[in-house]
Order: C-alpha cells, then structure tokens, then sequence
C-alpha cells in the first residue's frame, strides 16, 4: 500500500498563451508518479490527456486543444493525489489563418480543412480555401485593440470562413485607412472572383463538348441503325463500333491521366507510410531515445520509455514492430548491464546505490542487484582494512631506516611526568586532537597511533551505508512502487528475512577484522599464532606509551559510540568493547611501568636541599609523579556507558597491585641508594642551597658536599614524612581513582619503608654511638685510675664531659637536619651510653668510699643532663650502674655530692644549654 500523497499543484507554465496545438511545459509538485498515475489533464476546460507526455514528478510536456475559453486553469489529476490546483493560468490566441500562398516561418500541414460554420471537416484540397486577401487590395493591419473589437462585435468574427463573420470587424481590422477608391476597387475584384467561379464551370463545360458531342452522335447513329435495319447484323455492328468508342475513350482517359493517377498513389502511400511513422514514431525512435538517454544518464525517462513501450508491443504480432521492440529489449539488456556493473563499482555513494538497485529492479533484472551490492560493499570494505594496515606496516618499515629519537615518543628520553601530564591533557580534547592538530602530529605519533586512528576512521564512515543499506533492503525502501505493485517488493523481504544471518556474519567479520588488525598494531600477544602474519607483521621497538595508549582508548571509544548510534546490535558489537577493555588494562599497566622507570629516575635529581622540616624535595616528587601517573588514567579508568570496570577481572587487580607495589618499592630503593651511595658517587654538580628557608646552622652547607651520617639523617627524615603523610596520600589517590587492593599496598610497602627506616637508623646510630660508647672506658681509666684507691672527688672528670660534649654534637647534627628526629637520636644514643657506662660498673669488683662516691657522681651527673631523652631502657640502665655502687652512708657524702653535681651543672651550663632549650619542643613532639 502506498501511503497518500498531496494533490497535484501546478505552479508554472512555459508559454504562458498560445494558440491551439501549442507545445507547453507544466511544472509543479505533485504531478504523479508515473505516466500510469496521471489520468487527466485540462487546460482552459480542454481534456489534453491525450497529448500529455509525464516527464517527471514535476514536469508533464503536452499539446493545448481546441479550447472553448479564451483563458484559464491547469487542472492536473493522478491517481494518488486526486483532482489538483493551479496559480497560473493560460491564455489561447485565436490563431490567424494561413493561406497557400501566404508566406510563413512554419511548416503549414496539408490537413483536411476545418469549416468551422457547419463545424465539420471538409475533405477539399486546400486549392479550394478562399483566398487570405478576398478584397484583393494591400491589406493594413490597424492598431486597434483586440479586446475592444470583441467588445464592439461581441459573439462575432473577423475570419471570413466563419459562420458569425462580421464584414464590418473585418474591415477595421485589416482597411482602416484604406481610401474610397481602394474600397472600389475592393469591389470590384470580389465581382470579378463571383464571375471567375461561374466562368470557370463554363469553361469545364465547353471543354467536354467534343467528347459529349461524339458520343451523342454515336448514340443517335445506333438508334437510326437500329430503326432501320432491325437486323442483328446492324445490331452487332453498332455494338461493336460502341465498343470502339468506349475503348478509345478509356485508353485516352488512361494515357492523360495515368501519370497523375501514378502520382496520386504513390502519394497515398507515402501519406500512409508517413502516418504511419508518425503513429508509431514512439516505438520508431525509441532505440535512438534510449541511447541517447542513457549517455545523459537519464535512465528515468529510459525506464518509463521501456515500460510504455512494453505495455504496447511487448505481444505484437507485427513483423516491424516485433523487429524493433527487439532493437529495444538489446539496448536494455546492455542498460541493465551498464548498471549492475555501476552498482558493483567501488567507492560510490548510498543515494547511488539506491538509485541503481531501483532503475535494476524497473528494468526487471535477474537475480538479487540489492543482496549482489550488499556483498560487494562487505568485500571492499575488508579489502580497505587490510590495504590500510599492510601500507602502514610498508611505511613503518620504510621509516625505520631513517629513524630519529627526536621524533619517538618511546624512546628511552621519554618526557617527565609533568610533561606527560601535559600532552595527555591535549589529548583528552577528543576531536580537537583529530581535526585541530597541525601536519606535525604524524611524524611525533607513532606508526601505530596513526593506523588505528586512519582505520576506526575508514570503518566509521564506510559501515553507516552500508547498515543503511541492508535496512532499506529489508523495510523495502529501495524500490518504486512499480516494484511495489509488481510483487517484487515482497519478494526482496522475504528474500532479507531469510539472509538476515548472513548479514549478521558480514558485519561480525567486519568487527572481528577492525578489533584483530587494532590488537596486530597494540597488542599483538592476544592474537593467536595463526593470525599473527595476516593481522600483523609491525616492528615492535619498543611498546607504546600510556598517552598514546589513552589516545588509542578515545579514538575506539569514539567508533564505538558511532555504530552504537547506527542501532547496531550489542552482541555485534561487544567484541570493540572486550577490545577497549584489554586497551585500558594495557593502558594502566604500562603507565604504572613506565611511571616505576620514572620513579627510578628520581636519585638523579635529588639536590639534598633541606626545607625547615627537614625534607628534600624528594617525597613530594615521588607524590607528584604518582598522582600525575594517575590523572592521565583518569580517561581510562572511567566507565563509558556499556563498558565494564577495569578491575572486574581478579588477574587485573593482582597485576595493577603488584605493580603498585613495586612503584612503592622501587622509590624506598631510591632512598636506600641515596643514603647509602659512597662519598665518592655522590654527584655535587647540581647541589644547591635553598635560600627561600632559614639555614640554622650553616654548617650543613659550609662544604659542597654531605657527609654519609648527614644524608642518612636526610634519608630518615624523608622517611618519617613519607610514612606519616606521603604513602597516605597515594594511597587516597589510589582508592580515589578506583584501584583494588590498596589496604595491601599501603601495607606491604609500610613496612618495606618501616625496614629501611630501622637499617639507615642503626646505622646512623652506629656511626654516632659507637665512638662515644668506645671513649669511655679508655676516658675512666686514663691516669691508671682505680676505684679502689683514687682521691676524694674534686669534681666529674674529662671523659664523661668529652662525652657529653659529642652527643651534644650529635644533637647539634640531628637538630640542624630535622629537630623531629632529635628525640628518637638523642634517647638512643643515651641508651647506648647508659648500657655501657652500667656494664662498666658492674665490671669492677669493688669501690673505696672515694672510688664510689666519685662513680656516683658522674654517674647522676649524666643522667641529670640527658634526663629528658631518658627510656625506660636508659633508666634501666642507670639504675643497674647505681646498683652497683655501695651506698652512701654519711651526710656529709650526700652534702658533697650534691655541691659538685651543682658545680658542674653550673660550669657546664653553657653547653648543656640545647638539652634545656628544647625541652618544650621535644616534649610537644
């Protein structure tokens, strides 16, 4: 069922006026669908239905009639619009009547004369019309107008052959200034044409006297012979002779009229043949039209020719006509040809397309054109995919040769994570990396990038047509309602539903071909073994980086949007997505890889600038190349609509976990290295002072270089900021962009810093303690001193003040790098002294009263100075010294005691300055 159509409009028509068989083109909307869809035609109230010729939806070419009124409307009717409307209209001239002898531009046809008196044609010869000048006198046309002549003689004429001829109209018309005496003589030649008639049958008379004069002779001869003799002798005799006459009277009629006789037939049957031609010039010329036409490349009006052409003579019987319809059949035959192959041609558009299948399925051609074309599209655009993959991979290797690092993004001076940061943000504008980048994108980007980006692009505009196609071969929308009403529409259905797997398998192949050629090109460790030489083939130097991945990621992204909108089916279109997720996963792991070698990279730009809080920039280049790492997968790790978590896949969080840690690991080795590096390896080209905070001391820069103790301070103090703000804030990062399993790398990687931590702290601790511990059993007994027999104590001897003064530098050292450690430094030192200076005194195996109260002395003497660095430990081990003293027992020991411990807090009160002026600090932390 065609669905119903507005109503034929008409809305121009070239002449505008004319007279009657005039040639007029009528334009419009809506003038039908077909020469069978127009079924009547009016103008000025005249049926031209049978002149019209219908070129197109809005053009029918026909011939005016013989109209009663002057002027008015084009009235065109079709079968699917009804009866129509017209905005213009047209004008018909009474034409002027032409004699034989009256010179024209145009051909005048000898057609039977129309007397339009009696209002029936008159079969004369136009030897027999009246002359064009009856008056014989110059004829001069006035200016008077038209109208004001029918206005002045309504209902009249001025054509003398007309049976309402008005002398008076006539007259004015063509003798207006005509003088009296031309009018006379205008008389007279009409009496002198009167008497020509009259004389001229006269003359036709007299000219058959001698024949009619010898025939009554020969008559009147029978007669007396007959009377006379009455014999039959006479009888036959006359007859005879009558014979004779008749005879001789024939063959002369014969010999003067055989040539115009011999003319007249031969002219009638040129007349016939010529009406003939004339009838049936349609199917004449219909050979030459349909050549012609098809090198315009009109096949419209070839097809509507055709089927006109079909419905007449398709089952004549008529030797010429047959012989010509044949000519015509060859022609089509070529023409379906000619279009089956300019619809196989490759590229061409869908309108194209469409327009091929139509003229195919008017013209009746064998087979399926729609279902041939829907193949060779699937064909050539597989054939595209794999051109545009070995032509990429023949230019990647022809560029191999002339390889520059400046223009490989991969290569091993890759840029720093700020960089990246940079040129990912470019790439997230989307289309504007693809339509606003400069020539240069395609010699930084590599071979890869631009191939995947070149063939989503390709399968992106190709497989939109082709869709469209097979859902206008299955909804029937290629074809014309001829095909419709033919029956062929519902077979080409039936014929859809029935190939609807195939279709499906064409654009599974299409799909599975665009993700295999993309995984050859990225990641060609997911493709089978077989499949590796027909989808790859590329030289793998070295893997993509993370932004040209990401790149990668929002290009297939966009495609996949792209066939999402076409209505595709997702089943068909879940392999993209299965590929986009095996991209992102790929994306994350080579980023956290490639951000481990930068992590790495980091001891080279360590500058040992130490801030107020005892920190290098270190950590916060650590955090800032993570986060950066991160916020270039932003773009990866987010979901697009249909697309599945990143970590879904338990292989996935246990490889993007591992990795992580390994970052973290590799950073604690870093600091490792860097503390630990020999004096020697530490590179002090690019050491610098940081002006911008306050230098305590000075001391840690007076020198170009730092000591091992000073960057192991520096390497604990990092540490401590790491564990307690650092790793923190990776870890929020972590979970913030969505990773699995962050409470383990938090952990494990604690506790790789925690173990560093204790290493570069004991050994710290060695290169400060150690020394002072080992002073003091040489400082005890210098002088060969004995507790057994020594003097009453004058006050705390040198040794136990040379201690003292070293640990104060050990706390000048700590406090200069970080006063946050000094408390952990300070107490473990005084451990360490405390435990030796408790085994030393357990070792002796007795005490004078001097000896003891002398051990006791320096013994409170320390602990007092060192009180708040004291453990629990230190405590111990002070108490286990004093233990094993003998008590005082007299007060005046204790008085004595007690004024020397006051005299060396006063002479030393100086020095033990630091321990008391960072007590509040100490005790806050």
């Amino acid at each position: 069922m065609s669905r119903a159509r507005q109503p034929p409009l008409v809305t121009g028509i070239s002449p505008n006026e004319g007279i009657s068989w005039t040639k007029v083109t009528i334009r419009g909307e809506n003038l039908g669908t077909g020469p069978t869809d127009l079924i009547g035609l009016t103008i000025c109230g005249h049926n031209c239905l049978l002149t019209a010729e219908w070129m197109s939806a809005s053009k029918i070419v026909c011939r005016v009639g013989q109209a009663k009124n002057d002027k008015g409307d084009i009235i065109v009717t079709t079968k699917s619009g009804g009866k129509g409307t017209s905005t213009v209209s047209f004008k018909l001239l009474k034409p002027e009547r032409i004699g034989i002898l009256d010179q024209s531009a145009v051909w005048v046809d000898e057609m039977n004369y129309y007397d339009m008196r009696t209002d029936r044609n008159k079969g004369i010869p136009p030897l027999s019309l009246r002359p064009a000048n009856p008056l014989g006198i110059e004829i001069d046309k006035g200016r008077f107008p038209q109208k004001d002549l029918e206005a002045l003689f309504p209902g009249m004429s001025a054509d003398f052959t007309s049976e309402n001829f008005s002398a008076a109209w006539y007259l004015i018309e063509n003798h207006s200034t005509t003088s009296f005496d031309q009018l006379k003589t205008a008389v007279v030649n009409l009496k002198k044409q009167a008497n020509k008639k009259n004389e001229g049958s006269l003359a036709y008379v007299k000219g058959g006297l001698s024949t009619f004069f010898e025939a009554q002779d020969a008559l009147s001869a029978i007669h007396q012979k007959l009377e006379a003799d009455g014999t039959e002798k006479v009888e036959g005799s006359m007859t005879q002779k009558l014979e004779n006459v008749l005879n001789r009277a024939s063959n002369t009629a014969d010999t003067l009229f055989q040539e115009v006789l011999g003319r007249k037939d031969k002219a009638d049957s040129t007349r016939n043949a010529l009406n003939v031609l004339q009838r049936f010039k349609f199917l004449f010329n219909l050979p030459l039209n349909i050549e012609r036409n098809i090198q315009k490349g009109d096949y419209d009006v070839v097809i509507n020719d055709y089927e006109k052409a079909k419905s007449l003579f398709g089952k004549t019987e008529v030797q010429v006509f047959k012989k010509y319809y044949a000519e015509v059949e060859t022609r089509i035959e070529a023409l379906r040809e000619l279009l089956l192959d300019k619809l196989l041609e490759t590229p061409s558009t869908l309108h194209d397309q469409k327009r091929y299948i139509r003229y195919l399925s008017d013209l009746h051609a064998p087979g399926d054109p729609a279902w041939q074309c829907i193949g060779a599209q699937h064909q050539w655009i597989l054939q595209l995919m794999h051109n545009c993959k070995e032509s990429y991979v023949k230019e990647q290797k022809g560029n191999s040769l002339l390889h520059s690092p400046m223009l490989d993004l991969d290569s091993d001076v890759r840029p720093s994570p700020i960089g990246h940061l940079s040129q990912t943000a470019s790439l997230k504008r989307g289309s504007s990396f693809q339509s606003g980048r400069d020539d240069a994108w395609r010699y930084k980007a590599p071979q890869q990038v631009v191939f995947v980006e070149k063939l989503t692009k390709l399968v992106v505009s190709q497989l939109p047509n082709f869709w469209k196609l097979w859902i206008s071969y299955v909804n029937g929308s290629l074809f014309s309602e001829t095909a419709e009403k033919s029956g062929q529409m519902e077979r080409s259905k039936k014929n859809a539903r029935q190939r609807q797997n195939d279709f499906k398998k064409m654009i599974q192949e299409v799909m599975h071909s665009l993700v295999k050629l993309i995984r050859g090109a990225l990641l060609p460790f997911s493709l089978r073994e077989g499949e590796s030489r027909q989808y790859g083939g590329w030289e793998m130097k070295s893997e993509l980086s993370g932004q040209w991945l990401t790149h990668v990621i929002q290009t297939v992204r966009l495609s996949s949007e792209s066939l999402t909108a076409l209505e595709i089916p997702n089943d068909m279109l879940q392999i993209i997505q299965d590929l986009i997720l095996d991209l992102r996963v790929r994306c994350i792991i080579v980023t956290l890889q490639h951000t481990a070698e930068d992590i790495k990279r980091l001891a080279e730009k360590e500058d040992w600038v130490v801030d107020n809080e005892g920190l290098t920039s270190l950590p916060s280049q650590f955090e800032q190349c993570i986060i950066h790492s991160l916020q270039s997968l932003r773009t990866v790790l987010d979901c697009k609509p249909g697309e599945a978590s990143v970590f879904q896949q338990q292989k996935t969080q246990e490889d993007v976990c591992q990795i992580s840690i390994g970052i973290m690991q590799v950073f604690i080795d870093c600091l490792e290295q860097l503390s630990t590096k020999p004096d020697g390896d530490i590179d002090t080209a690019h050491l610098s002072v940081d002006v911008s905070s306050p230098d305590l001391f000075g001391s840690i820069h007076e020198d170009s270089s730092l000591s091992s103790e000073q960057r192991l301070l520096i390497a604990l103090s990092n540490c401590r900021y790491l564990e307690r703000h650092t790793f923190l804030n990776i870890a929020e990062h972590f979970e913030k962009h969505g990773f699995q399993g962050v409470e383990k790398i938090t952990q494990v990687s604690m506790e790789s810093l925690k173990e560093l931590d204790q290493r570069l702290f004991e050994m710290y601790i060695e290169f400060k303690a150690d020394p002072i511990v080992g002073s003091l059993e040489p400082g005890i007994y210098a002088g060969y001193f004995d507790w057994k027999d020594c003097l009453v104590p004058a006050g705390v001897r040198n040794y136990l003040k040379e201690a003292l003064v070293n640990i104060i530098a050990v706390h000048a050292e700590v406090f200069t790098i970080s006063k946050d450690l000094v408390p952990r430094v300070m107490s473990r030192v005084v451990e360490a002294v405390s435990e030796e200076l408790s085994r030393l005194m357990q070792c002796v195996s007795s005490f004078s009263r001097n000896g003891a109260l002398q051990a006791r002395l320096e013994i409170c003497a320390l602990r007092d100075t060192v009180a708040i660095y004291l453990t629990p430990e230190s405590n111990s081990s002070f108490k286990q010294a004093l233990e094993a003293l003998p008590q005082l027992s007299s007060g005046t020991d204790k008085k004595l005691l007690e004024e020397l411990l006051n005299k060396f807090k006063s002479s030393m009160h100086l020095q033990l300055t630091c321990f008391q002026a960072s007590s509040s600090a100490l005790m806050k932390t």
